[in-house]
Protein backbone atom coordinates (compact mmCIF):
# COMPACT_ATOMS: atom_id res chain seq x y z
CA UNK A 1 0.00 0.00 0.00
CA UNK A 2 1.33 3.44 -0.91
CA UNK A 3 2.08 5.83 1.94
CA UNK A 4 -0.26 8.44 0.49
CA UNK A 5 -3.26 6.09 0.17
CA UNK A 6 -4.99 7.56 3.19
CA UNK A 7 -4.90 11.03 1.62
CA UNK A 8 -5.41 9.98 -1.98
CA UNK A 9 -8.59 12.03 -2.39
CA UNK A 10 -6.97 15.21 -1.05
CA UNK A 11 -3.94 14.70 -3.29
CA UNK A 12 -6.18 14.24 -6.32
CA UNK A 13 -8.00 17.48 -5.48
CA UNK A 14 -4.72 19.37 -5.18
CA UNK A 15 -3.55 18.04 -8.53
CA UNK A 16 -6.84 19.02 -10.15
CA UNK A 17 -6.34 22.57 -8.86
CA UNK A 18 -2.83 22.61 -10.38
CA UNK A 19 -4.29 21.25 -13.61
CA UNK A 20 -6.76 24.14 -13.57
CA UNK A 21 -3.91 26.59 -13.06
CA UNK A 22 -2.10 25.14 -16.07
CA UNK A 23 -5.24 25.40 -18.20
CA UNK A 24 -5.54 29.00 -17.04
CA UNK A 25 -1.98 29.62 -18.20
CA UNK A 26 -2.82 28.19 -21.61
CA UNK A 27 -5.81 30.53 -21.86
CA UNK A 28 -3.68 33.49 -20.82
CA UNK A 29 -1.21 32.77 -23.62
CA UNK A 30 -4.02 32.25 -26.14
CA UNK A 31 -5.57 35.55 -25.03
CA UNK A 32 -2.23 37.41 -25.31
CA UNK A 33 -2.19 38.42 -21.64
CA UNK A 34 0.64 40.52 -20.23
CA UNK A 35 3.89 38.55 -19.77
CA UNK A 36 4.32 39.48 -16.11
CA UNK A 37 0.79 38.32 -15.31
CA UNK A 38 1.55 34.96 -16.93
CA UNK A 39 4.84 34.66 -15.04
CA UNK A 40 3.00 35.38 -11.79
CA UNK A 41 0.64 32.49 -12.51
CA UNK A 42 3.55 30.22 -13.48
CA UNK A 43 5.07 30.97 -10.08
CA UNK A 44 1.79 30.09 -8.35
CA UNK A 45 1.51 26.78 -10.23
CA UNK A 46 5.13 25.95 -9.49
CA UNK A 47 4.59 26.66 -5.79
CA UNK A 48 1.50 24.46 -5.76
CA UNK A 49 3.42 21.56 -7.31
CA UNK A 50 6.31 22.00 -4.88
CA UNK A 51 3.89 22.01 -1.96
CA UNK A 52 2.28 18.82 -3.28
CA UNK A 53 5.71 17.23 -3.71
CA UNK A 54 6.74 18.04 -0.16
CA UNK A 55 3.50 16.63 1.21
CA UNK A 56 3.99 13.42 -0.75
CA UNK A 57 7.62 13.20 0.36
CA UNK A 58 6.60 13.65 3.99
CA UNK A 59 4.11 10.79 3.68
CA UNK A 60 6.73 8.63 1.98
CA UNK A 61 9.16 9.24 4.82
CA UNK A 62 6.55 8.61 7.49
CA UNK A 63 5.24 5.43 5.92
CA UNK A 64 7.60 3.71 3.48
CA UNK A 65 10.96 4.81 4.86
CA UNK A 66 9.93 4.48 8.51
CA UNK A 67 8.61 0.96 7.91
CA UNK A 68 11.78 -0.09 6.08
CA UNK A 69 14.08 1.34 8.75
CA UNK A 70 12.05 -0.40 11.46
CA UNK A 71 12.70 -3.70 9.67
CA UNK A 72 16.36 -2.84 9.01
CA UNK A 73 18.65 -4.50 6.52
CA UNK A 74 19.38 -3.65 2.89
CA UNK A 75 15.80 -2.56 2.22
CA UNK A 76 16.18 0.17 4.85
CA UNK A 77 19.38 1.42 3.24
CA UNK A 78 17.73 1.39 -0.19
CA UNK A 79 14.67 3.34 1.04
CA UNK A 80 16.82 5.97 2.75
CA UNK A 81 18.92 6.38 -0.42
CA UNK A 82 15.77 6.57 -2.53
CA UNK A 83 14.36 9.30 -0.26
CA UNK A 84 17.64 11.23 -0.28
CA UNK A 85 17.69 11.09 -4.09
CA UNK A 86 14.09 12.36 -4.19
CA UNK A 87 15.00 15.27 -1.91
CA UNK A 88 17.97 16.09 -4.13
CA UNK A 89 15.72 16.18 -7.20
CA UNK A 90 13.27 18.48 -5.43
CA UNK A 91 16.05 20.81 -4.31
CA UNK A 92 17.43 21.03 -7.87
CA UNK A 93 14.05 21.83 -9.40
Amino acid sequence: MAGYSGNKHEHALRLRRVEGQIRGLQRMVEDDKYCIDILTQVSAATSALKSFSLSLLEEHLAHCVAEATKNGGPEADAKVKEAADAVARLVRS
